[in-house]
């Protein structure tokens, strides 16, 4: 049987669990099953909503009575559903942990899959991007963050050519973040508040990441990121600096990225028009691409430096790399044929 099992319903649970449901068909999947930990009245018709759509919900065994006070019918205990699954993937910021206490030791599962915030659970991946190092063997993957999606994207996309040479000399990010979530309550900034160097060598998490990533295939880059969040539910935005060991024209990059299908590109300079777009042309509300490039704000500086902003499509681009990475392991041969019906949503342009 192909079974996935989702854990958390959280920013990018909840979304992954009805694509994984309205496509179950699609996907050649059996099943689908998620697990909710809470029981939660303010959510019960978000999980309802979930089941109608074809999705198991699975919680924990001492909690089941509370989740059917509330009105559902839960059908499986938590470790249950892990055993069964054919893959896993781990939506809440406690994956790491669950891997030492449950995902190591669980036999049934093909791979096990855990997002943004998880360093070290397992090799990092995104679509389009370290595909090629991405084996059945590797049981354990990192979905990278939506902002390290876009970093790497633009450096494959802008400083790297068709056969793999890498241009980079120097690569400068700032991440200038939304403060949270349109669906979340809490974590909001009154004004916009910036974040600190952690790391000595690459500033933040996002270009560390994006580091690992390219490490992957065998690149050892010299990238550095700094961040910041601003008081809106918009949308990520980065501004970007790529210096080159070459010249490069603005009419060059805009040629590199319409020649791509990783990165869309826009006349538009405002996030809000950005995020209406996705709004009321993605797949429910979400781009799948991996980075939106204000082509307006597109500049070279000293021939061979690139300036710009973009903006990054929140959870688009991870779940897109979730998804691509679950077929994988249910099967090789038919994964590009079966992610055909999310390509509508892979914008060129927007």
């Amino acid at each position: 049987m192909s079974i996935v099992h989702v854990i958390g319903t959280g920013t990018i649970g909840e979304p992954l669990i009805g694509l994984l449901a309205d496509h179950r068909d699609d996907f050649g999947l059996e099943e689908v099953t998620f697990h909710k930990r809470t029981p939660l009245a303010t959510e019960r018709a978000k999980i309802n909503d979930l089941v109608r759509r074809g999705a198991v919900l699975v919680v924990d065994e001492d909690r089941q009575a509370a989740f059917e006070e509330l009105g559902h019918a839960p059908k499986y205990g938590a470790i249950e559903a892990i055993e069964r699954a054919s893959v896993v993937i781990d939506c809440t910021p406690v994956g790491n942990q669950m891997k030492g206490e449950f995902y190591d030791h669980a036999e049934g599962p093909l791979g096990f899959l855990a997002q943004g915030s998880e360093f070290g659970f397992g090799k990092m991946y995104a679509r389009g991007i370290n595909d090629r190092v991405v084996s059945l063997d590797d049981r354990f993957l990192h979905i990278v963050s939506c902002n390290t999606h876009n970093i790497a994207a633009l450096i494959k996309t802008l400083a790297m050519d068709p056969d793999g040479e890498s241009h980079l000399e120097d690569g400068r990010f700032l991440c200038i973040r939304r403060a949270n979530d349109i669906s979340q309550g809490s974590g909001f900034v009154a004004s916009p508040t910036v974040e600190p160097h952690k790391d000595d060598r690459f500033g933040t998490h996002h270009a560390r990441d994006a580091h690992g990533l390219f490490e992957t295939m065998g690149y050892d880059l010299n990238v550095y990121s700094s961040a910041l969040k601003l008081n809106t539910q918009y949308m990520h935005s980065i501004h970007f600096s790529l210096k080159l060991d070459r010249e490069i024209t603005v009419d060059e990059a805009i040629d590199r990225l319409n020649a791509n299908t990783r990165v869309a590109v826009t006349l538009k300079r405002s996030a809000n028009e950005v995020f209406s777009f996705g709004r009321d042309h993605g797949y429910y509300g979400r781009i799948l691409a991996q980075a939106v490039v204000s082509l307006d704000t597109l500049a070279v500086r000293g021939g061979n430096e690139l300036v710009g902003f973009c903006f990054t499509p929140q959870d688009g681009n991870p779940l897109l790399s979730t998804v691509a990475a679950t077929l994988r392991w249910l099967d090789e041969s038919t994964m590009e044929e079966r992610l055909d019906v999310l390509r509508p949503y892979l914008y060129t342009e927007v």
